[in-house]
């Protein structure tokens, strides 16, 4: 094959792995297609500047997966097709992982996802689209509230983008989302009778999140229509556990330091005050005998992912967003 691959020696991926990703980047680029031949350890060698064992390692590994094998006295030949995805998260948290993992878990095996994260910072988010333009199969991306990220998610071909979470910066374009607005009025209407129970509704919107606002215009929404006490406080230093008060934390952060009063009040969570978290995570149906949530379905949310990854059609698809009744409310 004349074909030759690119190893960065100042990288700080190991050399092997260079070579084992620059390989399936050429079998998912259709450069190199099932039956054909691998350059030769020799000519990798040559060409790459690597030692004999680094590219055995590498090819190696590439057998262990499934994608090459080796037929003694002729040489390394690719079996099947990698198709590679990129996922772009905002940060990893453990909502995230449960998204994270339900991808993967409904895909083919030979399918391979990378990985990116952004935090938010536009300066990263338009270096890693516009060096991962061309290389992917499907792009997988997590907006965010920013001006310039429209711009740069244009820079990906429409049918191979998927935008997920958060529906903005990527109107007419393929979407899995939730609804961070209605769907939370809905949820707190359905259950005003155990929120009416408490003196005041106190949400915690803190300066440091970057979770979309609208929350706090249809919280502020239902509790004017059925004239609840209630404010919204930004700052820890106006977080004051108040006996007979409801809390609405849209930040683990918040959480946490809502348990860590409540622990030095001696408040039992559902008696004393109460809480409601936002985003679903395995551990909060067992913290305090139940964390009340809002949160919609992350693993609902990575199989239609997937399914679009698959299937390749055009999707615009709302992920239903409800409230899990548990003992803090």
């Amino acid at each position: 094959m004349n074909i030759k691959f690119t190893i960065e020696k100042n990288s700080n991926v190991l050399k092997f792995q260079q070579l084992v990703d620059a390989i399936l980047d050429s079998i998912s680029r259709n450069e190199l297609k099932e039956g054909d031949m691998l350059p030769s350890v020799n000519q990798i060698m040559k060409d790459c500047q690597l030692s004999r064992d680094t590219v055995f390692k590498a090819y190696a590994e590439l057998k262990k997966r499934g994608v090459v094998e080796s037929v003694p006295n002729r040489g390394y030949f690719v079996t099947r097709k990698i198709t590679k995805i990129f996922l772009f998260l905002d940060t990893f948290k453990a909502y995230k992982e449960v998204l994270y993992h339900s991808i993967l878990n409904h895909l083919p095996k030979n399918i391979s996802v990378d990985l990116h994260f952004h935090h938010y910072n536009i300066d990263l988010f338009d270096k890693i689209i516009t060096e991962s333009v061309g290389r992917y199969t499907k792009y997988i991306v997590m907006n965010f509230d920013h001006k310039k990220v429209k711009s740069i998610i244009d820079k990906i071909p429409e049918e191979q983008l998927l935008i997920i979470d958060w529906k903005i910066n990527g109107e007419g374009k393929s979407s899995v989302y939730q609804n961070f607005g209605e769907a939370v009025y809905n949820c707190l209407d359905k259950n005003l009778d155990a929120i009416s129970k408490y003196k005041r509704f106190t949400l915690f919107y803190p300066d440091f999140t970057y979770h979309p606002r609208e929350v706090v215009n249809h919280f502020e929404r239902f509790c004017k229509k059925y004239n609840l006490n209630h404010r919204v406080i930004t700052t820890f230093e106006e977080f004051e556990l108040k006996k007979g008060d409801l809390y609405f934390l849209v930040s683990d952060r918040t959480l946490a330091k809502f348990l860590d009063q409540c622990s030095e009040k001696g408040f039992e969570p559902g008696r004393e005050v109460g809480v409601i978290s936002y985003n679903e995570t395995p551990m909060k149906k067992y913290v305090k005998e139940g964390i009340t949530v809002i949160s919609t379905d992350f693993t609902q949310m990575g199989q239609k992912a997937a399914e679009f990854i698959v299937k390749g059609k055009p999707v615009n698809v709302e992920i239903p967003t409800t409230l899990k009744l548990r003992s803090s409310l």
